[in-house]
C-alpha cells in the first residue's frame, strides 16, 4: 500500500509539474500551432490544384466578394489572407490585426455551409462530405483565436496548483464559479 501511495504521490508531483509548464507556455504554443497551420494551409492554395478545396474556396470567396475576385485570382486572395493571418501568428507581431483577420477569414470560410448546404450534406442521411467536415473543425480555429485574443486585455491563465487526488471528483475546478461570478 505504501508504494502505491508513493507512486501516487510521484505521479501527483509530475502532474504538478506538467501543470506548471503548461500554464507558463500555452498560449504560445497555441499561437504558434495556429500560425503553422494557417501558413501551411495558405501556401497550398497559391498552387492550382493543390488544395483539396479549391473548388469550394473559389466559389464561396467569389460570391463572397461580388465577384470581384474569381477563379485563381480567389484563390490567391484566400491563400495570402491566410499567410497574412498565419505570420501575425507565428510572429506575434501585428497579432492584434491577425486576430480580426482570422475573424473575418472565419466568416468566408464557415459560409459554404449556409450557400452549399445540399452540396456538403448530400445523401439520405445528410452526412457530411469530406469538404463539410473540413470546414466544421474551423470551430476549433475560432475558439483558439478567442482565447488569444482574450489575453489582449490581459486574460491570463494562473496556476493554482492542486493535487491530483483532490481533483479527481471535481469537474474543472473554479472555471464555471469564476465564469459565473464573472458576469455579475
Amino acid at each position: 500500500m505504501n508504494n502505491t501511495h508513493n507512486l501516487f504521490d510521484r505521479f501527483d508531483k509530475l502532474d504538478t509539474a506538467i501543470n506548471k509548464w503548461l500554464v507558463a507556455n500555452s498560449i504560445n504554443v497555441l499561437r504558434f500551432s495556429m500560425g503553422l497551420v494557417f501558413v501551411g494551409f495558405g501556401v497550398l492554395k497559391f498552387f492550382n490544384g493543390i488544395s483539396p478545396i479549391q473548388s469550394l474556396a473559389t466559389r464561396t470567396t467569389t460570391v463572397l466578394t461580388l465577384g470581384i475576385f474569381s477563379g485563381h485570382t480567389a484563390m490567391i486572395f484566400v491563400a495570402g489572407l491566410e499567410c497574412v493571418i498565419g505570420l501575425c501568428f507565428l510572429t506575434g507581431m501585428l497579432l492584434r490585426v491577425g486576430v480580426w483577420l482570422l475573424a473575418l477569414q472565419m466568416i468566408g470560410a464557415m459560409s459554404p455551409l449556409l450557400l452549399y448546404p445540399a452540396e456538403l450534406f448530400p445523401g439520405p442521411v445528410h452526412a457530411p462530405t469530406l469538404e463539410a467536415q473540413y470546414i466544421i473543425k474551423d470551430i476549433i480555429l475560432i475558439a483558439a483565436g478567442m482565447v488569444i485574443a482574450s489575453t489582449w486585455t490581459g486574460a491570463r491563465i494562473v496556476a493554482r496548483p492542486q493535487s491530483l487526488r483532490s481533483t479527481l471528483t471535481k469537474r474543472v475546478p473554479g472555471v464555471y464559479r469564476e465564469v459565473a461570478s464573472a458576469r455579475i
